[in-house]
């Protein structure tokens, strides 16, 4: 009785973080400054060590984007000479850029690398736009993003839309994990002034932060995250722009999904630690309090909700086991309760995954049978956050390890 009561009180406890969080959260006041004229200065940088089975697709796509860059201001980052990725980059005009420093492994250092080659050669843009090599754009990504430049924002995101979203169930769903954090979260902060959360790539950062920074600063197992506090932090304006479409390739397989998840999980919390202890100082009279309020909740009311559901859970177990006799009354009444909690879970996120699928559903590249079988799949898909947070968690040292890109672009 005293775990079941202890159980609901975490599960209130997290509702009622989560409500008094969303509600101080749009007390925010961070807009741009001022506008800007057209964006004519940019360049694209892409980190594409041994990528030269998907860059092409890519490389085609900004060749044939409706506003026109210099083929010579896209940047192709590798680590040798020899990396097919630089012949296929060479027919279309880019600019080869091969790290020195190849001990150090993950994509901040190669994106760091590149800009700091370009300080020293004087070359400055007025936006840098980051690509991942399994990328693939619109046609008006770079007009749609404009937009947003010229509005004054110093970061802006696109939509990250799914490359191979009828490859599996696997990565239909883990697609429809940026559909949550797109149409459900940073639409929602753009509207509010707050900082949106940066994931991946498909984003542009003004040149006057990269020409302050003198190179990428942000080296964590999760960069895109640390760009986010860091923007917070600063009061940086941040933009989600729905109508500058990519489109992203996801894992097709479990056991990839599950590292590149955990990876995440241990790169969430270890550049939290580092940031959240500042932001508690920062709060009294901040234009930007909305975003160091709802950064600083984080995930912390879904965890505290979870542990009190699990905690249900194992107190019906408990009691199972306790009674340990079929016939009993109580025992139909702990099977109830357990099918009951379970099925109001799976229920909750069909229903969000279902939401987010309509509300998208005119971009989202998914087949209508793939849309089903993910509605009815996703709740488990979520499910296995949480061996990937307990493996985070036991787990010392998490490494980059690279994810192999294959999928040819056939929309």
């Amino acid at each position: 009785m005293i775990l079941e009561t202890i159980s609901i009180v975490l599960i209130i406890i997290g509702l009622l973080i989560l409500f008094t969080t969303s509600y101080l959260a749009r007390q925010n006041n961070n807009f741009p400054k001022e506008t800007r004229s057209e964006l004519t200065n940019f360049c694209i940088l892409i980190p594409a060590r041994d990528e030269s089975k998907v860059i092409e697709d890519l490389l085609k796509s900004i060749k044939n984007q409706t506003k026109p860059i210099n083929m010579q201001d896209v940047y192709i980052i590798v680590e040798s000479a020899s990396d097919p990725t630089v012949n296929v980059a060479k027919t279309y005009g880019a600019t080869i850029f091969i790290r020195k420093k190849l001990n150090l492994k993950r994509k901040g250092y190669a994106l760091d690398e590149c800009i700091k080659d370009l300080e020293e050669k004087k070359k400055y843009y007025n936006a840098y736009f980051i690509f991942d090599a399994d990328n693939v754009l619109d046609k008006d990504y770079l007009k749609e993003m404009e937009k947003s430049y010229q509005a004054g924002y110093d970061i802006g995101a696109g939509y990250r839309n799914l490359k191979n979203g009828n490859d599996s169930i696997i990565s239909a769903c883990s697609g429809i994990t940026f559909a949550f954090l797109n149409s459900n979260g940073n639409e929602t902060k753009s509207k509010q002034s707050r900082n949106i959360t940066l994931s991946g790539t498909g984003l542009y950062i003004n040149g006057e932060l990269i020409k302050k920074w003198k190179s990428f600063p942000f080296h964590s197992l999760t960069e895109d995250y640390e760009l986010t506090l860091y923007s917070i932090e600063h009061n940086l304006t941040s933009v989600y722009n729905k109508n500058a479409i990519f489109y992203d390739e996801q894992p097709i397989k479990y056991k990839n999904t599950i590292n590149q998840r955990t990876r995440w999980i241990k790169g969430y919390f270890s550049t939290r630690k580092e940031y959240i202890p500042r932001f508690k100082k920062l709060l009294k009279n901040n234009p930007n309090f909305g975003s160091l309020i709802s950064e600083i909740s984080g995930m912390k009311p879904y965890i505290i909700m979870i542990i009190g559901a699990v905690l249900y859970v194992l107190n019906q177990i408990l009691t199972l086991i306790k009674i340990h006799d079929l016939s009993n009354p109580l025992t139909k009444l702990c099977f109830t309760k357990i099918i009951l909690i379970l099925m109001l879970a799976y229920i909750l996120f069909s229903f969000m995954t279902a939401y987010i699928i309509l509300k998208d559903k005119d971009k989202i590249n998914m087949s209508e049978h793939m849309q089903i079988k993910t509605i009815l799949f996703s709740p488990l898909f979520f499910s296995t956050y949480v061996p990937c947070a307990l493996k985070a968690f036991f787990k010392k040292e998490v490494k980059w390890e690279k994810v192999e890109h294959t999928r040819k672009w056939n929309k």
